[in-house]
C-alpha cells in the first residue's frame, strides 16, 4: 500500500515508462484491479444463480440444474490450472487473460440473449402444470454454449490476470499488498453479484441481471486493454509441468537400467559446482538421471531432453509424489461442500424464503451464506484463535492441523444438513397432505443456514493451510502454480460431485426431481459416512507424510 499511496513514486513510474525505458509499478493497479471486479461480478452473477435460471426458464429438472451448475462451477475452477499452464508455458499471461476476457464475455452475451429473446427458450411452465416444454435442441445448443464460453472464459482469466499483477511489482511487499487486494476485490465482487444481482435476475428481470453480468466483463476488458502501455511484459518460462512428464518418460525409457550409487553417474547439470546423488526414496525414478551413452553432447549438455533429466528434476518429481496422498483427500473434502452448495439452492426454492415483511430472499443468493461465514472466521482465526493456541500450547498450530478441522467442521455441517432435511421433510409431508398444489413448505429459509455456517468455518480453516501447506512442500519451480492447486482441487471436487449425485440418482429414489417427494436425507447421511472415511484416511496420510525442509 505504500507505494500505490505515494503519488510522486507513481509519476517517476509513469515518466520511466512513457520513456520506453520501464514499465509496471503501481500505475497498472487500478486497470488490472478494475477489471478484476468486472469480470468477478459478471462470471458470479452468472454462474452462481445458474440452478435457479435452469429451472425457472428452461423447464429443466432440478437435478439435472444441480448437475450442470456444479460442471459449469468446476469448469470455472479448474480452467485456471490449465490457463496458468499455458500462460508459463507458450504465451505468457496477458494474452492468456486477454483471450480468456473475451471469450467470458461472448459467453456472457450469448446468456443475455437466451433471457431476453423469447425464441431462445422454451415456453414457461404454468403454476400447478405438470405439462413443461422442453427446450428444443437449438435452445439446448445456444445455452450449453454460452454457459461453457462463460465459465472457461471466466476460469481462464481469473488467476492469470494476478499473475499478471503480481508480475508488475519487484518488492515482494508490493507483490503482497496486491494480492490483498485482488482476493478482496474478488470477495466483494461475489457478494455483491449474490446479493443484489440475484436480487435483480429472481425479481425484477433475468434479462436485465444478465445484461448488467455482460456490461460489467465487458468494462472489465476494456479496462484490462487500457492498461496494456503500462504493462511489463512477462515472458513464458517453460512449464515446470514439462520437467515432471520428461522424468516419467525418462523413467520408463530407461527402466532396463539398474539405478547406479555413484555419484558421478548421474546428471547434476550442465552449470553443476558439487555433484549430487539421487535420495534413496523412490530409487526406481533415480534412472531418469541416470547418465547412459548418448544422453550428452560434447559440452555437456543433455543430447535428448526428455531421455535424461537433472536430480533436481527427479527429486522435485519425488516430491510432487509424496504429497499426492494428501491432496486426494482435499479432493474428497471439497466434494461434499460441491454437492450441498448445489442441493442447498434447491432445499431453498422449496422453502419459506419471505423473511420480513417487504423482502423475498432469492434462493440462489444461499450460497453468499458460506462466504460470509468463511470471511468472518478468517479473521477470528488470525486475531483470536491462532493467539490463544500458541499462548496454551507453545507453537503455531501447523497447516496439517488446521486442515484436520476444517475436515471436523466438513462432516459436522453434513450431519446438521441431514438433520434439517429430515425435519423439512417431515413438515413437507403433513403440508402436502393440505395443499398438494403448492411445493414450497412452510418452513423459513433460515432453518438452512446454520449448515452453511459450519461450511465457511470450515473453509476458513482447511483452504488457506493447504494454500501455505502446497506453497512450503512443493518444489520452488512449481510454487508459481502451488496457489492454483486449491482452484484445481474445487474444479475437480465439482466434476465429483456431479458424478455422485448422477450415481445416487440412478441407484436410489432419494434425489427426486421434486425433493419433497425424494430422500434429500438420506443423501446428506452418505456424505457424512464418506466424509468420515475421508477423515480417517487424511489422518493416515499426514502421519505417515515426510515433511520437506521449509
Amino acid at each position: 500500500m505504500e507505494g500505490m499511496n505515494n503519488p510522486l513514486t507513481s509519476r517517476r513510474e509513469a515518466q520511466n515508462m512513457n520513456s520506453g525505458s520501464n514499465r509496471g509499478g503501481w500505475i497498472t493497479f487500478p486497470f488490472i484491479i478494475g477489471s478484476v471486479a468486472g469480470m468477478s461480478l459478471g462470471g458470479a452473477g452468472i454462474i452462481g444463480n445458474l440452478i435457479v435460471y435452469l429451472i425457472r426458464e428452461f423447464n429443466i429438472e432440478s437435478i439435472t440444474a444441480a448437475q450442470v451448475a456444479n460442471i459449469a462451477n468446476g469448469s470455472s475452477s479448474l480452467f485456471p490450472f490449465v490457463a496458468a499452464i499455458i500462460a508459463d508455458s507458450c504465451f505468457g499471461s496477458f494474452p492468456v487473460a486477454l483471450v480468456s476476457s473475451s471469450v467470458s464475455l461472448l459467453g456472457t452475451i450469448i446468456l443475455a440473449l437466451t433471457a431476453t429473446i423469447k425464441s431462445l427458450k422454451p415456453h414457461l411452465c404454468n403454476d400447478g402444470s405438470n405439462l413443461c416444454n422442453s427446450p428444443s435442441k437449438i435452445q439446448y445448443t445456444v445455452l450449453y454454449g454460452g454457459i461453457a464460453l462463460t465459465a472457461i472464459g471466466f476460469g481462464g482469466a481469473r488467476f492469470t490476470t494476478a499473475s499478471l499483477g503480481a508480475n508488475q511489482f519487484d518488492k515482494t511487499e508490493h507483490q503482497g499488498t496486491f494480492f490483498n487486494w485482488f482476493f478482496f476485490t474478488w470477495y466483494i465482487a461475489s457478494i455483491i453479484a449474490f446479493t443484489g444481482l440475484f436480487y435483480v435476475e429472481d425479481n425484477v428481470s433475468w434479462g436485465l441481471g444478465f445484461g448488467i453480468c455482460g456490461a460489467a466483463t465487458f468494462v472489465a476488458l476494456i479496462l484490462f486493454l487500457l492498461g496494456y502501455r503500462f504493462y511489463r511484459p512477462d515472458n513464458p518460462q517453460g512449464s515446470a509441468f514439462l520437467d515432471l512428464a520428461r522424468v516419467l518418460v525418462a523413467t520408463i525409457r530407461k527402466w532396463k537400467y539398474q539405478p547406479s550409487s555413484t555419484t558421478k553417474d548421474y546428471y547434476g547439470g550442465h552449470d553443476e559446482v558439487v555433484p549430487v546423488t539421487p535420495g534413496e526414496r523412490l530409487r526406481f525414478f533415480n534412472r531418469a538421471a541416470l547418465v547412459i551413452d548418448g544422453d550428452l553432447q560434447s559440452n555437456g549438455s543433455i543430447e535428448k531432453p526428455w531421455r535424461l533429466c537433472t536430480v533436481q528434476q527427479v527429486e522435485d518429481f519425488k516430491t510432487v509424489i509424496g504429497i499426492l496422498p494428501l491432496w486426494t483427500t482435499s479432493i474428497f473434502l471439497a466434494t461434499p461442500i460441491g454437492v450441498q452448495g448445489s442441493l442447498t439452492v434447491l432445499q431453498a426454492l422449496a422453502t419459506d424464503r419471505v423473511i420480513g415483511p417487504h423482502f423475498k430472499f432469492p434462493a440462489g443468493s444461499i450460497t453468499v451464506i458460506p462466504l460470509i461465514s468463511t470471511s468472518i472466521f478468517l479473521t477470528l482465526i488470525d486475531k483470536v484463535l491462532r493467539p490463544t493456541w500458541q499462548k496454551l500450547i507453545g507453537k503455531s498450530a501447523t497447516p496439517l492441523q488446521r486442515v484436520g478441522v476444517g475436515h471436523v467442521f466438513n462432516v459436522l455441517a453434513m450431519v446438521v444438513s441431514a438433520l434439517v432435511e429430515s425435519k423439512r421433510l417431515k413438515i413437507a409431508n403433513g403440508h402436502m397432505a393440505q395443499e398438494k398444489s403448492n411445493p414450497i413448505v412452510p418452513m423459513s429459509v433460515l432453518w438452512l443456514f446454520p449448515q452453511l455456517v459450519l461450511v465457511g468455518i470450515g473453509e476458513a480453516f482447511h483452504f488457506p493451510a493447504q494454500v501455505t501447506f502446497y506453497y512450503q512442500q512443493l518444489p520452488h519451480s512449481l510454487r508459481s502454480t502451488s496457489t492454483a492447486m486449491i482452484s484445481m482441487i474445487i474444479g475437480i471436487s465439482f466434476y465429483l460431485s456431479t458424478a455422485l449425485i448422477d450415481q445416487v440418482r440412478r441407484s436410489t429414489g432419494w434425489l427426486h426431481d421434486d425433493i419433497n417427494h425424494g430422500r434429500l436425507d438420506n443423501f446428506y447421511w452418505l456424505l457424512v459416512l464418506l466424509g468420515g472415511i475421508n477423515f480417517g484416511y487424511y489422518l493416515l496420510c499426514s502421519t505417515l507424510y515426510k515433511h520437506a525442509k521449509v
